[in-house]
């Protein structure tokens, strides 16, 4: 029990430190390695590493997340398994994101009632801030906000824009996660709307230089401290 709550005191404060959440996303592999995708992603200074696999089986997705996580843990960063809590509770990732489809509309309405042994901690995706508000009430330890502007992650999801960012900045207690559509070109509007925390996609995983991208994101972060 002892180890259990040393365990989620880390958890809980690199979670409340994290500032750039990255992907290992196979939308955007080109041919690349996961696991050397996360190591460039390390090398730039993520804090969080989702593996977001949605043409994967789930064999697949637990074989490559226990392969991430024999890099992520000894570096400090955070493996998210996206969809897939059960994954995350087989392999021993700490968090699971899921969508707000995949939570409320499949019958759930708080975390406790994912059974599994040991338990992931949950991220929540949302859109509005009804949503926000109920993904805290639901127990996530972190809510993404957006997409804050168009992106080819998610096809059809019309951005939600700063102002909901804004209103995150005065409503949200807990680490919530600005996404969608983030690039160098626009995430000072991002960071000047009060976000903290960036979530980025295709803005890094499209580049040449991954780690370098990923610096450039972590110092402009870097310039907005945490509160």
């Amino acid at each position: 029990m002892e180890t259990s709550k040393f365990h989620d005191q880390i958890l809980k404060q690199r979670l409340d430190q994290a500032r750039l959440y990255t992907f290992v996303d196979t939308g955007y592999l080109q041919g690349r390695d996961p696991v050397d995708l996360a190591k460039a992603l390390i090398d730039g200074g993520a804090d969080l590493i989702q593996l977001r696999a949605k043409n994967w089986g789930s064999d697949q997705i637990a074989r490559v997340g226990e392969d991430l996580l024999r890099v992520t843990e000894p570096a400090g960063v955070l493996l998210v398994i996206n969809d897939w809590p059960e994954i995350a509770a087989r392999i021993g990732a700490p968090l699971a994101h899921l969508g707000q489809e995949d939570f409320f509309e499949g019958g759930y309405r708080h975390i406790r009632e994912l059974n599994f042994s040991p338990p992931p901690w949950i991220g929540l995706s949302t859109h509005v801030p009804e949503e926000a508000q109920r993904a805290i009430e639901a127990g996530a330890v972190y809510v993404a906000i957006g997409p804050v502007f168009a992106t080819p992650t998610k096809p059809g999801r019309h951005p939600v824009g700063l102002q909901y960012v804004q209103w995150a900045a005065q409503h949200i207690k807990i680490p919530w996660f600005a996404i969608g559509g983030i690039t160098l070109d626009n995430v000072d509007q991002v960071l000047e709307a009060g976000a903290r925390r960036i979530a980025v996609v295709s803005a890094i995983l499209k580049h040449s230089d991954v780690a370098g991208a990923c610096q450039a994101f972590r110092n402009r972060l870097e310039a907005y401290p945490l509160s």
